[in-house]
């Protein structure tokens, strides 16, 4: 009956890390309700149980479900994020032979065996499209009755400084249409809103309680640093965060200088022309370059202000659970579907 409120979705949030997909559903205003959420890492769920305060969460292997136990939980809807490892070149792209995909290829499994589940949301790294995993699923969700699309998009075409692209996988049973056609369907609409662009100098800790802490080591400035991607406060854009961010240097994330981008190139230029390593040194220190927070690695990935780690949550694993998680914006433009 027209004007009567949408009941809440009943999710199944699966391989749910710190709860990335759960605050891209609250960004939107969607009902729902987390009926179980399920995640094998239990620092990834003691952050989980920290922002939300809720027993929803808990340590479990995938593999343990089955078909009647996710009919019994009267779930409607499914969010996951499987490992990506055996998609990427770290992983030696061994897709369906690397064991880390057993849990997923456990749930294309019983995908013919979850009738009352009519929406389906898969987020992976981008090459997932091309893998013999992405075929399974799709043959999977077909054989199961539903109907998909598949999408590769990354928060810098929505205006946030960050380049992380993802591919998403949305599965509707047959004959409820899409929102969202294609990525430039989606895009086109966000402009037509007016999406803001946002530069990183925005997004940045004004006062760090501990500086030194993310401050590149000189090691690290005279060797890596002419291979490293430097944000300042004007930049749009930041490569994409992953888990070893700080660990190694190179690809695994940008770095902040505080400074303008002239001053930066001035000091650069005068550091990389210097007769003696003890003077680039000195000139690089004028840089004041540093690592990315974790709160600002978060707020890239648009996880929202009130997000935060239990003290205990070491700042290397930080880093590791927000490379592995999602970013929420884009991830809520596409939980539109459910409105």
């Amino acid at each position: 009956m027209e004007g009567m409120q949408k009941q809440p979705r009943k999710v199944l949030e699966l391989f749910s890390g710190i709860g990335g997909m759960r605050m891209a559903l609250e960004s939107i205003g969607v009902p729902f309700t987390i009926v179980s959420a399920i995640d094998l890492n239990p620092i990834a769920n003691l952050v989980y149980s920290h922002n939300f305060d809720d027993k929803t969460v808990r340590n479990g292997n995938v593999l343990g479900l089955t078909g009647k136990k996710i009919t019994q939980l009267n779930v409607d809807t499914i969010l996951m994020s499987p490992p990506c490892q055996p998609f990427t070149r770290n992983g030696n792209f061994n897709d369906i032979n690397d064991p880390r995909t057993d849990p997923f290829k456990h749930i294309c499994d019983l995908l013919d065996k979850i009738p009352q589940v009519d929406f389906i949301l898969m987020e992976n790294v981008k090459g997932f499209e091309v893998s013999q995993a992405c075929q399974m699923f799709k043959t999977q969700l077909e054989v199961a009755g539903f109907h998909y699309q598949e999408y590769i998009l990354s928060p810098h075409q929505f205006g946030v400084p960050n380049t992380r692209h993802r591919y998403y996988g949305i599965a509707k049973r047959k004959g409820v249409d899409f929102r969202w056609k294609n990525e430039e369907i989606i895009t086109q609409q966000l402009d037509d809103n007016g999406v803001q662009k946002t530069n990183i100098g925005s997004l940045v800790e004004e006062h760090l309680a501990e500086p030194g802490l993310y401050a590149l080591k000189s090691a690290t400035l005279l060797k890596h640093l002419p291979v490293m991607d430097v944000c300042t406060p004007d930049s749009t854009n930041s490569m994409c965060f992953t888990k070893a961010y700080t660990h190694y240097a190179e690809g695994t994330g940008s770095v902040y200088c505080p400074l303008p981008k002239e001053e930066f190139d001035n000091i650069y230029s005068r550091a990389m022309s210097a007769e003696d390593d003890d003077r680039k040194l000195a000139l690089l220190q004028e840089l004041n370059v540093r690592y990315f927070t974790p709160k600002e690695v978060a707020r890239l990935m648009n996880f929202p202000e009130h997000f935060s780690f239990p003290d205990n949550v070491t700042n290397r694993q930080r880093y590791r659970l927000l490379g592995n998680s999602i970013n929420t914006f884009v991830v809520g433009v596409l939980l539109k579907e459910l409105q």
